[in-house]
């Protein structure tokens, strides 16, 4: 029978070996990295299906959208995503809710050829789809994108779009994916502007959002689509979020709540700001403020956002 191999004997076997082995092997071993190695930032993973993109190379496409997908990502530290699958299609931009046969998640894009401030625009849209709804967090939510509130997404979206571009326009004029796409830069500043320029994204003059607002819900509620609309609301929360660019993570918490499809838009808001850790709070009430009515503005200070308390107060659909 023989004698069990104990950790005793093992430590006093390697000491009987000598220091000339010990010191073979010290040298063989390499040194643990030092506990203040920088950590490698998080990456966005794209990959671009090959095929009918016209004059655009899936390398180049792939640059483009990995710089608009990641003027929102830096903002969403303790969020994770999976490998982000992009593919053409031909009639319109998707973001599907079903994974591919890879467990990849599915962007399609309607842009080809150099268009790069399409493809920017595209994406950042559907990207803020993906957080929403395949985010480590987000794909424990509900996934009906019929209920009555989808407007708020698509609004936010919309944001995000604009948001990008915008940001790509500052970021691209010292560090784009490529030195010689430097000059692009202003594009993408022309794009985002020329589309809020539009008369049919513009206010009414004369009309406050919460007015406006007020007239439009049951619209909005009834499609979630109505891209002029959707446009106008964005223009009224792009500020919010440029000035509070971490903001963009509480869409990852944004349909945790009750689902119910019918629920006012005032619930909604109040169970996003309750399911966003305590750190969004401020973010959230600063967005359900953009929709607030003038009275029920004019009952806070203006250093104070509205507590979620006060959503009640908002006009009922």
């Amino acid at each position: 029978m023989q004698t069990p191999f104990t950790r005793r004997r093992f430590i006093g076997a390697m000491a009987s070996l000598g220091a000339g082995w010990t010191t073979s092997m010290r040298a063989q071993v390499p040194a643990p990295a030092p506990a203040s190695a920088p950590v490698p930032a998080r990456l966005l993973q794209i990959t671009v299906d090959r095929y009918d993109w016209g004059t655009a190379s899936p390398g180049d496409i792939s640059a483009v959208v990995q710089s608009a997908g990641d003027q929102i990502w830096e903002h969403c530290n303790r969020s994770q995503l999976d490998l982000i699958k992009v593919y053409r299609r031909r009639d319109y931009p998707v973001t599907d809710i079903l994974r591919d046969w890879k467990g990849r998640i599915s962007i399609g894009l309607a842009s080809k050829d150099a268009r790069w401030a399409q493809f920017a625009f595209q994406f950042g849209h559907e990207f803020c789809h993906a957080l929403a709804h395949h985010s480590g967090i987000g794909k424990r939510g509900w996934h009906n994108l019929a209920h009555a509130n989808m407007w708020f997404e698509e609004s936010l979206c919309e944001t995000g779009s604009l948001f990008a571009l915008r940001r790509m326009a500052e970021n691209w004029r010292t560090a784009p994916p490529f030195p010689q796409w430097r000059g692009y830069a202003p594009a993408f500043s022309m794009y985002a502007a020329a589309r809020l320029a539009l008369p049919e994204h513009r206010l009414p003059v004369g009309v406050p959002f919460a007015a406006w607002f007020h007239q439009n819900e049951a619209a909005l509620r009834a499609c979630s689509t109505l891209r002029e609309k959707n446009t106008i609301i964005a223009s009224q929360m792009l500020p919010v979020l440029e000035a509070t660019p971490a903001g963009w993570e509480a869409l990852c918490f944004l349909n945790l709540g009750s689902r119910d499809p019918k629920k006012s838009f005032a619930r909604h808001l109040t169970e996003w700001g309750q399911n966003a850790p305590p750190d969004l709070h401020p973010f959230v009430s600063r967005i359900a403020a953009v929709f607030a009515s003038e009275a029920v503005k004019k009952k806070e200070d203006a250093a104070v956002v509205i507590p979620f308390r006060r959503l009640d107060s908002f006009p009922a659909p």
